[in-house]
């Protein structure tokens, strides 16, 4: 366990550094159950974490290292559970201003919560929540980011970029984990203050697709649609051909584009 001397109130105040682990959600989880009550904003690290995990139980794969594979111990208890998203609203956003400090141009968060440089991924965010009564008692946050690792699988090469990539140059880990901690706090404290007006209206900027037609796929079949919003649940809220029409998590899927 080491304490680190990030520029933060609470967020990487207790960070601990691990080589090796399956999952540093999983970690995460297993110190807030075991444990003393935790710090809030407690960050777990791994050099190399070999059994991460994506949206919907998806793996996600990362070269020892060269990437951030970080999570990180909020307690939002102030959130309702109806407004669960817009804790994803502020992660997400956190992110995108840290990365937008070394690629000022191009930076787009991808419905629901993956991070993308034009029309490639960058990265992604798992929050897993625990729920108490009405309100949230506990959110693990898991983020995974795409830095220094040059070359990627075949079938996700298309797809993918990572920071060296587009800088083609190397950048420190820590000094992208410190910026996203800020912008976290950041963030953290507007959703605290209750301003969702904010984070919505920030959120839609930085949002994929927004305002423009584009192809998804939905039960095999493929339609026409332009993003024009999206529900405080999270519900992502599109104009088709048959109107104005709410998606929930993977009803759609992106149509990948070059």
């Amino acid at each position: 366990m080491q304490n680190n001397t990030f520029s933060t109130l609470f967020v990487g105040q207790n960070f601990i550094k691990l080589k090796e682990v399956d999952s540093t959600n999983n970690f995460l989880k297993n110190m807030v159950s075991n444990s003393e009550p935790l710090a809030e904003g407690t960050v777990i690290m791994a050099d190399h974490q070999f059994a991460g995990r994506g949206q919907q139980e998806s793996v996600w794969t990362t070269e020892p290292g060269k990437n951030i594979s970080t999570s990180i111990y909020l307690r939002p208890t102030f959130l309702p559970l109806n407004r669960q998203f817009y804790l994803n609203m502020a992660i997400s956003l956190a992110v995108c201003e840290a990365l937008s400090t070394v690629i000022p141009e191009g930076i787009k968060l991808k419905w629901p919560n993956d991070i993308y440089y034009n029309n490639k991924k960058l990265g992604g965010i798992l929050i897993e929540n625990t729920l108490t009564g009405l309100s949230l008692k506990s959110s693990v946050i898991g983020i995974g980011l795409n830095i220094n690792q040059e070359n990627f699988s075949d079938e996700i090469s298309q797809k993918a970029t990572s920071v060296i990539q587009i800088l083609h140059k190397e950048t420190l880990l820590e000094d992208i984990l410190e910026k996203i901690f800020v912008f976290m706090e950041k963030y953290y404290l507007i959703l605290k203050s209750g301003k969702y007006n904010i984070l919505q209206k920030d959120y839609l900027k930085r949002l994929y697709n927004f305002n423009i037609l584009a192809s998804y796929k939905q039960n095999g079949e493929i339609f026409e649609g332009s993003i024009t919003g999206v529900e405080e649940n999270g519900r992502l809220i599109m104009e088709t051909k048959l109107g104005i029409q709410s998606f929930n998590f993977k009803e759609i899927e992106f149509i990948h584009t070059q």
